[in-house]
């Protein structure tokens, strides 16, 4: 179906809006640069009588300290002596412009910058540090033809690294490299060469952003600070139909979320996934090893998701990680066996299938949706793939095959699927599961190829070895690869949970309002309608829907 052009009064007016509002960037960013321009110059204009002044001040301070230092029964005798001092040099001829020359100079000279020059260049080690990187990037970016080579063995590394700055251990923290036009800076496999290099040289156990300018033939190592791992499990916020994946690097999100650290505060650039009927990413695929904090992510989002919906439980893994949601305020179900799942899963198709025909209903009637189709279902399955293998020695069906439903029509629904899976059962997923799953996550170790494979693109960042639970990478459909580190989200019931972190999950979990004891299908078909609806075709639910 072809796309309607937008109205010529909406499209001129945003160009106008977008016209009018980088013309006021512009503006404010003269009157920033005037403004620091003009500070510059009283700086230097001002910077005697700023030393004169700041000596002034020492020297009355070091007076004051000298007087309360004077034993009270010396005082008077020294006050007798600064006065005849006083007297002297006001009967002297020229006596009062000397002395104040003289105090002028004094303040002077105490008011100078004291603190010890800086060097002009790096010291010797570093200085070799540069070479080694230098002569380590020579095989790639040089060419025999080449008759003024940027790089060549022994050749002036001060052209190529232009920009640097260390850390305080010595390494490497910023570099600014440029190379030669012909290096082929568009082929990936080129630059993961480079990477790879640079990554060896500067200094291994760290993570670095790589930013490629072709244009200018410039690259821009830099290396990142770890991820906060000590964010506990909170209320964010957030509006409606925002989930907090976890938090990243302030560089790359414009956003902010007020935390509460302690007794302290401080603000986090977050990841939020937005759900609901305009989402383009309605549900999620999270990928790890055992331990890596795939099941903490997934608490994470229960926690969040009972704020206004309905969750629904699958756990494969049978260790009772979710044993603390039983009977909640908003939790359906919390299945570990396969009957269970099965019938849960089951029950999330029918429901489907009845909020779109109810919507259908009302749309077609002129009225807006029906009450109990607004309130979001959240369906979230941990190692799904368990109860795979055990339909098929049952000889059941596969849970996997009743969720094509909710995959494919969930949106409209308002039903958002979380699966979480690790790396050794990743190919018994479903197609249905890996096509509408644009939301991912991928936690723990991993390598560059491997992400890629799930993320559908390589991070900016090179991946460690060694990762604290709930590190990873997380992208939004076709949007940016973000660095992640998820909320501390533990079972309160673990013995190796702190108490701290225990009794942050306990203070966000709902009132208990079902008896452990009670059976989960009972709570499963509450929104089942009283009375069979009227049949409406099944093509002008998809067509309404997609």
């Amino acid at each position: 179906m072809a796309r309607r052009p937008l109205p010529r009064i909406l499209s001129t007016g945003s160009a106008q809006f977008v016209r009018s509002r980088e013309l006021a960037r512009t503006q404010f960013a003269r009157s920033r640069e005037l403004a620091r321009t003009a500070g510059d110059s009283a700086s230097d204009v001002l910077h005697p009588l700023i030393t004169i002044t700041r000596g002034l001040r020492r020297l009355a301070a070091a007076g004051r300290r000298r007087w309360a230092e004077t034993p009270k029964d010396r005082r008077g005798p020294l006050l007798f002596l600064v006065a005849s001092v006083i007297l002297v040099v006001a009967l002297v001829p020229y006596g009062p412009l000397l002395a104040v020359i003289t105090v002028m100079a004094a303040a002077a000279w105490q008011g100078r910058d004291r603190r010890p020059a800086a060097p002009e260049g790096p010291d010797p080690s570093r200085t070799e540090r540069l070479k080694a990187l230098y002569e380590a990037l020579v095989p790639y970016f040089s060419a025999p033809d080449d008759p003024e080579p940027l790089y060549s063995h022994g050749g002036d590394w001060e052209k190529a690294l232009p920009e640097y700055e260390f850390d305080g251990t010595g390494r490497v923290a910023r570099l600014l490299i440029r190379y030669p036009a012909y290096f082929t800076d568009g082929e990936a496999q080129a630059r993961t060469r480079i990477e790879h290099v640079l990554t060896s040289k500067a200094g291994r156990g760290r993570e670095y952003h790589f930013d490629w300018d072709e244009e200018g033939n410039e690259l821009t190592v830099s290396a990142l600070a770890p991820l906060p791992t000590d964010i506990a499990a909170q209320r964010f916020v957030t509006a409606p139909g925002e989930t907090v994946l976890g938090f990243t690097d302030a560089t790359l999100v414009r956003r902010t979320l007020p935390l509460t650290h302690g007794a302290q505060q401080r603000d986090v650039p977050p990841v939020v996934w937005r759900t609901g009927l305009r989402s383009t990413e309605p549900h999620l695929l999270a990928v790890g090893q055992p331990g890596s904090g795939t099941s903490t992510l997934l608490r994470s989002i229960a926690l969040q998701a009972l704020q206004h919906g309905d969750v629904v439980i699958v756990e494969g893994g049978g260790t009772g990680e979710y044993a603390c949601l039983t009977g909640r305020d908003g939790v359906l179900a919390v299945e570990c066996g396969l009957a269970g799942a099965v019938a849960s899963i089951e029950w999330v198709a029918t429901e489907t299938e009845r909020r779109l025909i109810a919507v259908n209903r009302a749309r077609q009637a002129g009225n807006p949706p029906p009450e109990d189709t607004k309130r979001p279902l959240w369906v979230l399955l941990d190692r799904p793939t368990v109860f795979t293998h055990l339909a098929a020695a049952d000889g059941r069906k596969d849970p996997q095959s009743l969720l094509q439903v909710p995959l494919r029509h969930g949106r409209a629904a308002g039903i958002t699927v979380v699966v979480a899976e690790q790396w050794d059962a990743l190919d018994a997923l479903g197609d249905a599961v890996r096509q509408h799953t644009r939301a991912r996550v991928v936690l723990g170790p991993a390598t560059a190829e491997q992400l890629e494979s799930v993320l559908g693109a390589p991070p900016h960042t090179t991946p460690v070895a060694e990762t604290p639970p709930g590190r990873g990478y997380a992208r939004l459909g076709t949007g940016r690869v973000h660095r992640l580190q998820v909320p501390v989200t533990p079972d309160p019931y673990d013995d190796a949970t702190s108490e701290a972190h225990r009794q942050a999950v306990l203070d966000l979990l709902p009132e208990r309002t079902t008896p452990m004891e009670a059976e989960p299908s009972a709570l499963l078909t509450k929104a089942e309608p009283e009375a069979e609806p009227e049949p409406v075709p099944v093509e002008a639910v998809v067509a309404e829907t997609s």
